[in-house]
């Protein structure tokens, strides 16, 4: 197996697309702190230490309870427009160049914050990061699943009132046990009619047949998650055969208990049953890594070669939700690293 130094090198610099990102899940505890006091949130933390201490989570609810907590000290246009930057920011250093950013106004709407206030911190960080490295930026309105349909369907309705072309797709996160898929038929019916592409988490704590489910009844375009579809052997023949791509989050499900070590994840497995898989670090943040930890902790774990790394990232400019030509000369960029840079 090549040196993990080199691989880490590689991977790198090689132009990659993120696909499952969620915005607030890319709070840094530095800013987390530095909101709280602007805005004089009693938290239960002093210091980055005692934020980073509290990411030993049990499981998903655990996680949400803390992330619940980072989205309660984001409540002005300032606050939007540095954690888009931030994140962007983290984007250029990692050789993200395209990303397609989950947003999810649930989270803050009922504290009064309006989506006019979101979206203007989010446009004015997305314009000087396209304007000073090229950043290529997607959002995807992510409607929150433990909430009841009719509220997401008001908040799908006032997103396409006032920003129509804010959001080139709909997602669905939040717990999944208790949430299944047929529940949001409406939601995504609408959406779809609207002309939103849509995707949806599935199979992550949920069983296999909520990603069938998302498939069948919701019409997504591409998994979040999925990692339980190789519970199932016909679904997982069905995801190959119609090229379904999953948005795999491997450092996300070893923090929430989906695997109990790296070295028993299942991406590879998904790979070579034929799925086209793609690499995304979900809440980086608070899972211990952005996108090239993530592919550096599966060539340490799992033995992931450049092979499989350059085909996944391939994946992920392939399953984006870009306009062809867009994608076209994304994948060209890749090509030309591909030639230029010995695979280690």
């Amino acid at each position: 197996m090549q040196s993990s130094a080199a691989f880490a090198s590689w991977i790198s610099a090689m132009p990659k697309a993120e696909l499952h990102v969620h915005l607030d899940g890319t709070l840094r505890p530095s800013r987390l702190l530095d909101r709280a006091a602007k805005h004089g949130f009693d938290i239960p933390y002093r210091s980055v230490e005692d934020v980073t201490d509290a990411y030993a989570f049990e499981n998903l609810q655990s996680f949400l309870d803390l992330y619940y907590m980072g989205t309660s000290v984001i409540r002005d246009e300032e606050d939007f427009y540095l954690l888009m930057l931030d994140y962007l920011s983290a984007c250029r250093d990692q050789h993200i160049t395209h990303t397609e950013i989950m947003i999810e106004p649930q989270s803050y709407l009922p504290s009064g914050v309006s989506l006019a206030t979101m979206m203007s911190g989010f446009k004015q960080a997305m314009a000087e990061a396209q304007a000073g490295w090229g950043q290529s930026v997607l959002l995807i309105l992510s409607l929150l699943r433990h909430l009841p349909e009719r509220d997401g369907l008001e908040v799908l309705e006032q997103a396409h009132r006032a920003c129509p072309d804010g959001f080139v797709a709909i997602g669905l996160a939040s717990s999944e046990l208790g949430h299944p898929p047929a529940d949001f038929t409406e939601l995504y019916a609408r959406a779809r009619s609207l002309g939103y592409r849509a995707t949806a988490h599935a199979g992550e704590e949920g069983p296999a047949g909520f990603v069938a489910d998302s498939l069948d009844l919701l019409g997504v375009e591409r998994i979040d998650h999925g990692v339980r579809s190789a519970e199932d052997p016909a679904l997982l023949a069905r995801l190959s055969r119609e090229g379904i791509p999953l948005t795999v989050c491997p450092l996300s499900n070893v923090k929430l208990k989906v695997f109990d070590s790296m070295a028993n994840h299942n991406l590879l497995q998904l790979l070579a049953a034929g799925v086209r898989v793609t690499v995304n670090s979900d809440d980086p943040t608070y899972f211990g890594g952005f996108l090239n930890e993530n592919f550096i902790a599966l060539h340490e774990h799992l033995r992931l070669t450049a092979e499989q790394a350059a085909r996944i990232n391939r994946h992920a400019f392939e399953a984006s939700f870009l306009p062809a030509p867009a994608r076209a000369e994304k994948l060209a960029e890749l090509d030309r690293y591909l030639l230029a840079h010995a695979r280690p």
